[in-house]
C-alpha cells in the first residue's frame, strides 16, 4: 500500500531528523514570538520564500535530466543514462516518498510543504495572541 502524500516523506525520514526539524520550527515560532508582531511578519514572509522538498527535488531532477541530456549529446551517448535514472528516481519518490537525495535533504534541514504550513498556522496563532495581548483582550481573541 502506499503512503498518504502528506505522511510519505516523513515516514522515510529518520525519526530523529524528524524531531530536530519540529524542534527547530517550534523555536522559530517562540524566537518570532519575542519579536512581536514584526518578528512574526518577517518570519511569515521567509516562510513565502522557503522551498519544500518537492520543489527542490524537482529543480534538482530537472537540473540532472538537462545536463544528461546536453552531455549525451556533445560529449558521449552514455550519459543518456543519467534522465533515465533520475526519472525512475522520481516515479520512486512519487510512489514511496523516498529517492537518494532525500536523506541529506532532510539533513539539511528541507521540510515538506505541510511542516512549513505547521509552522505558518503556528505562527498565524501566537500572531492572533499578540494582536489581543496588544488591545488589552484575552489571548486568542481580538477586541
Amino acid at each position: 500500500m502506499l503512503p498518504s502524500t502528506q505522511q510519505r516523506v516523513p515516514l522515510h525520514t529518520a525519526t530523529h531528523v524528524n524531531r530536530r526539524l519540529r524542534e527547530q520550527a517550534r523555536a522559530s515560532v517562540q524566537n518570532a514570538a519575542l519579536g512581536g508582531l514584526p518578528g512574526i511578519d518577517r518570519r511569515l514572509a521567509e516562510l513565502d520564500r522557503e522551498w519544500d522538498i518537492e520543489r527542490v527535488l524537482e529543480t534538482n531532477a530537472a537540473s540532472l535530466v538537462v545536463a544528461g541530456c546536453a552531455l549525451g549529446a556533445f560529449a558521449d551517448r552514455r550519459f543518456f543514462a543519467l534522465p533515465a535514472l533520475v526519472g525512475g528516481f522520481l516515479l520512486l519518490h512519487a510512489l514511496q516518498g523516498w529517492c537518494p537525495p532525500l536523506p541529506l535533504l532532510r539533513r539539511l534541514g528541507v521540510r515538506t510543504e505541510a511542516e512549513i504550513e505547521d509552522e505558518r498556522r503556528a505562527l498565524l496563532a501566537s500572531r492572533t495572541d499578540v494582536l489581543a495581548a496588544s488591545r488589552g483582550g484575552p489571548a486568542g481573541r481580538v477586541q
